[in-house]
């Protein structure tokens, strides 16, 4: 991994927080300076609370911000992006699960409808072909609506721990190229 970034990153967790193998978390002990957005419930995510975390941590790390947002906080950052005045330099969104998808967690509220319009900043969407909460098509739709990159990864599950990516060198390079 390279040097610090210029731009302040938020790291962005899905459902259930990022464990300690996941590639979000070993982004962020490789570099400090990274700011993990916290969410009150991880286990019982509501949209309005969590468009609210995100909100309060772009006021406070400014415009030239980068999201690195994996899972239901793809999800997260399209409602904030719908509904905020406030910008960022780009986003990285891995892995956005479908939440009329029958994996969906029933204890995340509010999430949809999901908002299918351009995003007011630069961004990359990142899926896998055998993702379980979403549809390679779902996956790309996203992209299209949202005015992002798609890139896909193959099978490479949810982008997640279990798919045994570690520090997961393919999003570094990716993440590196919105800076």
């Amino acid at each position: 991994m390279s040097a610090a970034f210029s731009r302040p990153v938020l790291i962005l967790p899905g459902y259930g927080g990022s464990g300690p193998a996941h590639w979000q978390t070993l982004w962020q002990h490789a570099h400090p300076e990274f700011i993990r957005v916290e969410e009150r419930d991880w286990d019982r995510p509501d949209r309005n609370e969590w468009v609210k975390a995100l909100e309060g941590a772009v006021g406070k790390s400014g415009p030239g911000t980068l999201l690195v947002a994996h899972s239901l906080a793809c999800l997260q950052v399209a409602h904030w992006a719908a509904n905020t005045s406030l910008r960022v330099h780009a986003a990285l969104l891995v892995a956005p699960p479908d939440p009329e998808g029958p994996e969906f967690p029933a204890l995340a509220t509010g999430f949809s409808p999901l908002p299918m319009k351009p995003l007011p900043f630069p961004a990359i969407v990142v899926g896998s072909t055998d993702d379980p909460y979403a549809t390679p098509a779902f996956t790309e739709a996203c992209a299209k609506a949202w005015g992002a990159r798609f890139v896909s990864v193959g099978a490479k599950g949810h982008i997640n721990a279990s798919s045994g990516l570690g520090r997961w060198d393919e999003g570094w390079e990716l993440l590196k190229r919105l800076e």
